[in-house]
């Protein structure tokens, strides 16, 4: 079985909830009412999502090879 890695971005909504999209699945996205719901939903959609790609015999991209860095400025 192969090892996937993914990014998650993580946005607060105005409502307290958190917005989720996998950068490396185009268009898997989902919420949750905090962090750790977030996480878990996320990881529930991502499952849904391979399991589409597999059932199409597509191939299943991840970030294993995506380098992350913050950068802060000062405006």
């Amino acid at each position: 079985m192969r090892h996937l890695t993914y990014k998650l971005l993580l946005n607060k909504e105005a409502e307290g909830q958190y917005t989720v999209t996998v950068p490396a699945l185009p268009g898997c996205i989902t919420f949750g009412e905090n962090v750790d719901h977030a996480i878990e939903m996320a990881k529930e959609a991502i499952e849904l999502y391979i399991e589409e790609l597999q059932s199409r015999g597509e191939e299943i991209p991840d970030d294993s090879s995506t380098l992350e860095y913050s950068l802060n400025l000062t405006a």
